[in-house]
């Protein structure tokens, strides 16, 4: 039997948090959110090129996740970034990227 303290298994919701992350059509959908503002799916579906139910998944998942919000307007759920969090998220791994880890590209360990 393996022991594992109790203090790495809040690592979970981390690793949870940053596989959402890890997926390149939530993290187009976050960065078009963050640039235009509030879209509907059939908007996100025409700026990314993404078909209707793989853009639903998406942001379902990212609203799990509690990364974007949606409201009503009318019959129409718009969604927008979570403004409070989700965008100093991005900032933080813009910076990151550009200062530390700017050969992101030549790591032959992440896949693609």
């Amino acid at each position: 039997m393996i022991y594992v303290s109790s203090q790495y298994l809040t690592a979970k919701p981390h690793a949870l948090l940053f596989q959402a992350l890890a997926n390149p059509a939530r993290m187009q959908i976050l960065l078009l959110l963050r640039d235009k503002g509030g879209l509907s799916v059939s908007r996100i579906c025409e700026e990314l090129g993404l078909e209707q139910t793989h853009v639903s998944h998406n942001l379902r998942c990212l609203s799990f996740c509690g990364l974007v919000n949606s409201s009503r307007d009318g019959k129409t759920r718009i969604y927008s970034i979570n403004g409070t969090t989700a965008v100093q998220l991005l900032e933080a791994a813009d910076r990151h990227i550009k200062e530390y880890a700017s050969n992101l590209f030549s790591c032959d360990a992440l896949e693609r």
